[in-house]
Parts: C-alpha cells; structure tokens; sequence
C-alpha cells in the first residue's frame, strides 16, 4: 500500500479523495452503499445565511457527456444545518466540509462565523463561483478584487481551513487564484461549472427554468484539467482539483497536472460507490508505478 495521506493548506487528509459540493448531499445519504469515513473528505451542500428554496424546476438536464444544473443553492439556511444537521454528521470520522455561500461579504462572513464555532467541521469550501444565483456567488469569482474582497473578510472571521472554489467562467483564472491566495486562502479548489444550456427543439424553449445553468460531467475535464495545470504553476497553496473526475485514471491526471486533491462530483450520481473505486484505482496506479506517496506524482507532468 502506498502513502495516500495528504495535506491540504492544514487540513490533514488519509487520502486525496473528497467529494464535490451538491453531489454528496451530507453524507449520510450515501452510508448505505460504502463506509464514508474512508473518504478523505466530504463537502457538504452548500450552505448560505438563510433559507434558500433555489431556482424553479426544471432545474436539471442532461447533455452528452455531463449534465446541466440550475438548483440555485436550496438549503434551510446555517442556523439549521447547525441545529439539525451537525448532530446528525459529526461522529462521520472523516473531514467534514461545508461549502459556504452568500449575496453578499457580508453574508460570507456571518456563514463562516458561525460555522468557525463548529468543533467537528475543520474547513469550509468558500464558494466564490456559482452560476446558478442572481446575486453573490460567481459576481465575486469573476474579478481579482472581487475575490480578495470576500476572502479577505472571511480570513479576519474563519480561523479554520479556508480553501477556496474558483469559477473557471473567467478570462485568466490563474490571476484570480493569486489574489485570493494573497487575501489569505489556504487552498483552492478548481473547477466550478463551466455555464451552458439547452433547448428543446419541439417546444422551442429553454430546458432550464432559468435559461443557462452550470455544465459539469466528463465533458468539462479537459477544461478542468488546463486550469489546474495554470493554476498549480500560479500560487503557492496547494490546488484541490475538480471537473469531470469519473474514475481513477482521471483522478491521476489531475495529480500530473498539479493537484494536491481531488474532487468527485457527477459520477456519484452514477456511482454512489466510485469514490471507493477511485482510491483503490490511485493506490494501485502507485503501486505498479513504483511510488511509495501519493505526493510523488503531483505536478509530475513531464513536459
């Protein structure tokens, strides 16, 4: 067995393996197909001030090689997640991450304090990027000075891990990591969805009730992988990689590329148990090459 344990920023990790945002609910949902304490991280969906009910259905649709969504960050608010949730995932022996959303910093901030204050939650994913809301989210992640304004007011707040979720709808997304990484971030995380939509040529209408929504699936890899690659080459902070990640093989390339970790996302919806597969698939690729860690591969891309 090789090395998998890694560490992201601070947080330490028995391996390279989390879950993307949105896709995993709050882990418990998935309990029944595999042990989730061997992942080595679980992001929770995301998490805003107050209650959202997000956008009007439909809100999902499926493309070749991925899918549309619109689902606009539905949840019941922080205060509930504290009240109902947190009991319920605590005891999860893994690391347990929330994703934190906001319209505002002001919004950002008030999140990540109160979930500073959570003793079994050691990271928040600051999600900078979404391009399913009106307001907040990706209208930070699209500006230099828009994304150091919002982390540097969640750094001054959230004394915990802060890795970051950056928009890959951007013209040079290398710039907005270093400016993040400046305003105080531990990691970052790449990609968010790339935007997209679809028409149904019979009823000639949009599929998406809010027209566009956030493509993601294997079709985004390629796209997902050269940003990373920029990225990792930009910033200090260790790179948390996501977009289109369907099994090990891709997981690996993301490593090559300059990932310190990864992210599974659309292929839970396949696979509730694929995490499980790409870990062992990682462990193995190690073993056949030669590499005792895990580390030995990241940013190994001969070029």
């Amino acid at each position: 067995m090789a090395d998998l344990s890694v560490n992201i920023g601070g947080l330490q990790m028995q391996n390279p393996v989390m879950t993307a945002s949105g896709t995993f609910g709050y882990g418990e949902e998935y309990a029944d197909f595999m042990d989730i304490s061997k992942i080595g991280g679980i992001i929770v969906k995301g998490t805003t001030l107050n209650h959202r009910e997000g956008n009007p259905y439909p809100r999902m649709a499926e493309t070749p090689s991925g899918m549309l969504n619109c689902v606009g960050l539905q949840n019941k608010g922080v205060d509930y997640f504290i009240e109902h949730i947190y009991p319920r995932i605590r005891g999860i022996k893994t690391n347990m991450i929330v994703n934190v959303s906001g319209a505002c910093v002001d919004d950002y901030v008030a999140t990540a304090e109160k979930i500073n204050a959570l003793e079994d939650i050691p990271a928040i994913e600051l999600n900078i990027s979404c391009p399913n809301v009106k307001q907040g989210g990706m209208a930070f992640g699209t500006t230099c000075a828009g994304a150091e304004s919002v982390v540097s007011a969640v750094r001054k707040a959230y004394k915990k891990v802060l890795i970051v979720k950056l928009s890959p709808n951007v013209t040079n997304i290398a710039e907005i990591a270093k400016s993040v990484e400046a305003a105080g971030a531990d990691s970052v995380s790449l990609i968010n969805t790339l935007m997209g939509m679809a028409i149904d040529a019979e009823r000639m209408t949009p599929v998406l009730s809010t027209i566009t929504g956030g493509l993601s699936g294997p079709c985004v890899k390629p796209v997902a992988l050269r940003m990373v690659w920029q990225v990792s080459k930009a910033v200090k902070i260790p790179v948390v990689g996501l977009g289109g990640i369907m099994n090990a093989t891709d997981a690996i390339e993301f490593f090559l590329a300059g990932a310190s970790a990864i992210e599974v996302g659309t292929a839970n919806f396949i696979d509730p148990a694929v995490t499980m597969k790409i870990i062992s698939g990682i462990n193995d690729y190690l073993d056949r090459k030669g590499f005792k860690s895990v580390k030995e591969i990241v940013g190994a891309l001969m070029v």
